[in-house]
Parts: structure tokens; C-alpha cells; sequence
């Protein structure tokens, strides 16, 4: 993948081998930086949720609200702050999100109460998936695309076990506050984006609201399936209507009516549901088949999800150069492999295979269908397109967990 991602450059012919002209250029392992801290947000406050409860003075269940609220603020952040960045530029974009993740992280270190800290939780969130989304947008090449997602990967693989250091180091609150490291790449990236937008089509107020409105239906399913399921239904029917009103609207209808966005889109969601489903499944099966403790359990599922980051950079990094096709039914495969082998084993060393295959091809999917779904709408539509892409990434993460669950 040559043809460059930011979505403010002039396309270039396939096979190009340097960025365009006017094209920012931005080292990549700043971009790493922007986007990782993300997966603080999400795994980080895993082990310490007992701590945080004890010094509100809570119950833990009641405290995880603040991972549902950032759950819920990056999904519906993915595609709120790539419409940002469509109608008013990359530096406008990376403002907003920047304040937004400031403001989050100096409420969950000042205001040690529940409703300030799952407010803060969800601000960060909706910061954090901008930078991230900007960040893949900002990407010039295959290779730069999957070092911004396997630096998701990598951070997420050791988020609970950073988080518990600096909860026994400083607190809880700093742990929270973690995914402000974000703002060290913002700070060196900011300065070289352009501040044009991308896009010239008015600001559709009605289409971002219905979007949201989805997402937050979506989010629920799995602790409200009833009353999220009528809610989903009813608000996806409003914005399939909308789209045929407003076409190059909030959700552009190029961009959804791609085949290979679409593929791309729902592979990658189908990757998700497999790896963070057996994130959820995996402990629990070793927890009954072995005399393991939790923390050995815990120190034992690093490796898989590390090693899963790690070689996705790899793998999308080839991805270029080994063609569209191959690298699709692999992934598929490895997929299939993690999910039987779960299914089929009790022994620890084959379980935790099962998830580094699933954590392989996740990770890898990320970047390689991100890569494919953007190479296929329009240059000023590229930024929706990554928006919605990662929608679908983080839904299969969300509906992975609820998934093994109930079965």
C-alpha cells in the first residue's frame, strides 16, 4: 500500500513509491505514540476496579461503569471526531480531541468521585479515538498503517499489568489517567498537519446525531438486549433513510455502499469477536482445567496478546507486497484455527496458542482491512471511512466478550 491515507494529499498513481507533495510528513513512531495510549483506556484499569471501589466507597460492579462509559466514548468518538476532521482539518481536529482528553484526565486525577471519574473515563475516550483515528489517517504506507495498529495491540496486550504498577506506585487515579500519554505524539504532530478540510459538504448535524444514537443502541445490546434491540432497529432504519436524503452527509453513501469497505469492515468485526472473545473465554478455561492462580493466569495471557501486536506490524507491513487475497484467507484461517482450538482444547499450552493465533489475525486485520476498506471510497471521504472502519473493529471487540457469555 503506497497511495497515501491522510485524505488531504493529491491521489497518486498505485505503485507510487513516496508520499505527495503536500502530503504531511510525520515519523511514524509518532503516530504510534498518539494512537496506543488508547488501549490504556480499556485494559488498564482491569486489575485495580477492586481498589477504585474500595475508596469510593462502592461496589466494584458500580465502578465499572467508568470502563463502559469509555467503551462507549470511543466507539461513538471513531466516527464524531473523523467528521471533525473532514469539516474543519487535521490541526482543528487534533485541538478538540487533545482538550477533550486533557479535560477527561484532570477530572479522574482532581475529582475522586464516581460521577466526575465516569465522566472523565468517557471524555478521554472520546478524545483518544480521534487521535487514533487521525493518527491511521495520517499514515502514508502499509507498513506505517500497521505500526499505528499494532501499537494498539501491543499497549492493550500490557495495559493490566502497567495499570496495577502505577496503581501500587501513585493511585488509581493516575492509572485512569493514563491514556493522556496520547498527548506527547499530539504535541510533535500538530505542528505538521494541514488545516484544510477534506471535506466541502456542509455539516450534517441530523446524520452525526442518528449515528450516535446507533452506536450507543449497539453498545448496550449486550447488557439491555431488549430494549437496545428495539432501539437498534428503530435507529437504524432512521439513518438508512437519512442516508438516501443526504447522501454525502455525516455517513457518507459512498463510503457505506463500497463492497470492499464493506468486506473489509465486517472481516475485521468478525476477527474482533473471535480474539476478545476468547480474551474473555481463555482465563476462565485455564482457570478450570489448571490449579493456576489468577496472577499466573494474568502473567501467562500477556505473551499471546504481545506476541499477536508484535506480528501484526509484520504482517501488514507484507501485505503490500504479497497481495490482497493471500493475506485475507490466512487471516480468515488463523482466525478459524484460535476459535477451534479454544473450543476443542483444556490444555493451557494449546488454549494460549488458540489466542495468539485469534490475537495474530486481529491485529493484523486491523491494519490490513483498514488499509483496503480506505484505498476504496474517495480521497475526500477517507477520514469518514476510517472512522466507520474502526466502528466496526470496536463493535467485534464489545460483542466478543457478550458473545461467549451467553454461550
Amino acid at each position: 500500500m503506497s497511495e497515501s491515507l491522510a485524505g488531504s494529499g493529491t491521489a497518486r498513481p498505485e505503485g507510487a513509491n513516496h508520499p505527495a507533495p503536500d502530503t504531511p510528513r510525520i515519523p511514524t513512531p509518532w503516530l504510534g505514540l498518539m494512537a496506543g495510549p488508547l488501549s490504556f483506556g480499556i485494559a488498564g484499569p482491569a486489575l485495580v476496579l477492586d481498589d477504585i471501589a474500595r475508596d469510593l466507597s462502592t461496589t466494584t460492579g458500580t465502578v465499572t461503569w467508568g470502563v463502559t462509559a469509555f467503551g462507549w466514548g470511543i466507539a461513538v468518538g471513531m466516527p464524531l471526531m473523523t467528521g471533525l476532521l473532514r469539516h474543519r482539518g487535521a490541526r482543528a481536529a487534533l485541538t478538540g480531541c487533545g482538550a477533550l482528553v486533557l479535560l477527561g484526565a484532570l477530572l479522574v486525577l482532581t475529582v475522586p468521585v464516581l460521577p466526575a471519574v465516569i465522566i472523565g473515563c468517557a471524555l478521554q475516550a472520546l478524545g483518544t479515538a480521534g487521535l487514533t483515528s487521525i493518527a491511521m489517517s495520517l499514515t502514508n504506507s502499509a507498513r506505517s498503517m500497521g505500526f499505528v495498529t499494532a501499537s494498539l495491540a501491543v499497549v492493550g496486550s500490557t495495559a493490566p499489568l502497567v495499570g496495577s504498577l502505577v496503581n501500587d506506585a501513585i493511585n488509581w487515579q493516575a492509572t485512569l489517567a493514563l491514556p493522556a500519554i496520547g498527548l506527547i505524539g499530539l504535541l510533535v504532530i500538530i505542528g505538521r498537519v494541514p488545516t484544510r478540510p477534506t471535506s466541502t459538504a456542509p455539516f450534517d448535524g441530523l446524520g452525526a446525531v442518528l449515528l450516535t444514537a446507533v452506536v450507543t443502541a449497539l453498545v448496550f445490546l449486550a447488557h439491555h438486549p431488549a430494549i437496545a434491540g428495539v432501539f437498534s432497529v428503530l435507529t437504524v432504519a432512521a439513518l438508512v433513510r437519512h442516508l438516501r436524503v443526504e447522501p454525502r452527509g455525516f455517513v457518507p453513501a459512498v463510503v457505506v455502499r463500497s463492497p470492499v469497505f464493506l468486506i473489509s469492515s465486517v472481516l475485521a468485526f468478525l476477527l474482533a469477536v473471535v480474539n476478545f472473545g476468547l480474551v474473555f473465554a481463555v482465563p476462565g478455561a485455564l482457570s478450570e482445567h489448571t490449579s493456576w492462580s489468577s496472577g499466573t493466569i494474568g502473567g501467562a495471557m500477556v505473551w499471546p496478546l504481545l506476541l499477536g501486536g508484535a506480528l501484526s506490524w509484520v504482517v501488514v507491513a507484507l501485505s503490500a507486497k504479497v497481495g490482497r487475497q493471500p493475506v485475507i484467507i490466512t487471516l480468515v484461517a488463523l482466525g478459524v484455527a484460535g476459535a477451534v482450538l479454544a473450543s476443542a482444547s483444556t490444555a493451557a499450552i494449546l488454549l494460549l496458542l488458540a489466542q495468539a493465533l485469534a490475537s495474530i489475525a486481529a491485529a493484523s486485520g486491523q491494519g490490513v482491512f483498514a488499509v483496503h476498506s480506505i484505498k476504496a471510497v474517495p480521497e475526500e471521504e477517507r477520514p469518514a471511512a476510517i472512522g466507520l472502519f474502526n466502528l466496526f473493529y470496536l463493535l467485534g471487540a464489545a460483542f466478543g466478550p457478550a458473545i461467549v457469555s451467553l454461550l
